[in-house]
């Protein structure tokens, strides 16, 4: 199974930008779709992107769509999110995911990591 390990997250003040990143280890990332997700206190993990194999189809939530941006490194095993235009809403947890679905709903992922903490202020 793949081990996940996600980093870059951090305090920004809104209108900023971060670039998450997700290192695969133990198998090879191009065996999966993959997903960013994120949960704020107190509510449930939301979709934010997905990703397929190859990194040619990507699918983004409404609320970050124009915001956000998935892509992937095969080569680096490493995906990454760049958030721009970050606002307080964004704060949150934000895990990356492994599947084998192309789906922005989190059920279907089965590896995940540990999660990275965004908090934006204002």
């Amino acid at each position: 199974q793949v081990h996940l390990v996600e980093s870059g997250g951090g305090l920004v003040q809104a209108g900023g930008s971060l670039r998450l990143s997700c290192a695969a280890s133990g198998r090879t990332l191009s065996d999966y779709v993959m997903g960013w997700f994120r949960q704020a206190p107190g509510k449930e993990r939301d979709s934010v992107a997905a990703i397929d194999w190859s990194g040619t189809r990507t699918f983004y939530a409404d609320s970050v769509k124009g915001q956000f941006t998935i892509s992937r490194d095969n080569a680096k095993n490493t995906m990454y999110l760049q958030m721009n235009s970050l606002k307080p809403e964004d704060t949150a947890v934000y895990f990356c995911a492994a599947g084998s679905t192309l789906t922005l709903q989190p059920k279907p992922y089965y590896s995940w990591g540990q999660g990275t903490q965004v908090t934006v202020s204002q």
